[in-house]
């Protein structure tokens, strides 16, 4: 396990600019699927609300993004701005991924992100739906 960097820039009050650097360093940490690697993002303490998943501390997040990236196959993600004032960004995204039977799907959310003084995330809310889609109709390839 790496500690994680005592100052993760961009750091807050963001602009539109740096608010979209943010997403896209959470976007390109997501899709490399390395729990390690997205846990760093994550103050010692955060707390997550992931759709009924209540988690706190990193130790919990990496743990849950272990689990999730042995069930969700092939995933990819998109993240896109809404939304920043302050510290605080909120997100929209999608992801595709299969499960173990070969059904893909399509899940869909929003997710509001607040940062400490040094650039990482204290905490995330996420809410998220999933679709099944046919695996010719995916659109994250």
């Amino acid at each position: 396990m790496t500690d994680a960097p005592a100052i993760r820039p961009p750091l807050p009050p963001f602009t539109e600019e740096s608010a979209r650097i943010k997403v896209q360093a959470a976007e390109d940490a997501w899709n490399s699927r390395d729990p390690e690697r997205v846990a760093l993002a994550y103050t010692e303490d955060s707390v997550w609300r992931n759709r009924d998943r209540f988690l706190t501390g990193r130790a919990e997040i990496r743990a849950f993004l272990a689990d999730k990236w042995e069930r969700e196959l092939d995933y990819r993600l998109r993240k896109e701005l809404w939304a920043f004032t302050g510290n605080r960004i909120s997100v929209r995204f999608e992801y595709e991924w299969h499960d173990a039977a070969g059904q893909w799907w399509r899940s869909h959310g929003n997710e509001q992100w607040e940062f400490d003084d040094n650039g990482l995330m204290r905490r995330r809310e996420a809410s998220i739906n999933d679709v099944p889609i046919a695996a010719e109709g995916r659109r994250l390839v």
